[in-house]
């Protein structure tokens, strides 16, 4: 147990900051977790505002969540195209022909 007071002010504001950063892991944890289940844009983007608020806080580096991000965004991408999208048979009608007059040059 520290003696000095600055020794104990640090304990003090050490645990309050390891209670605010378990905090921010714990919620970009589970953030992360609920993008793998379901990779819908929804949950990509707040697993990516999760790991920018991690950045902002100083819990995470922010090389590290540029490389996560660029996962989420690749696993992303495999996703929505894995998925067969039902598109509409629809039959395209033929352009409508315009009728515009030709310029004609004059000869002088």
């Amino acid at each position: 147990m520290p003696i000095i007071k600055s020794a104990k002010k640090r304990v003090k504001v050490a645990q309050k900051s390891a209670v605010r950063n378990s905090k921010t892991k714990r919620s970009l944890k589970s953030a992360l977790k609920i993008f793998h289940k379901s990779t819908d844009a929804k949950s990509h983007s707040k697993a990516q505002s999760e790991l920018d608020k991690a950045v902002k806080k100083g819990v995470i580096h922010k090389n590290k969540a540029a490389r996560t991000k660029r996962k989420l965004a690749a696993a992303a991408k495999a996703a929505s195209t894995s998925k067969p999208t039902a598109k509409k048979a629809t039959a395209k009608k033929p352009a409508a022909k315009r009728a515009t007059p030709r310029k004609t040059t004059a000869k002088k």
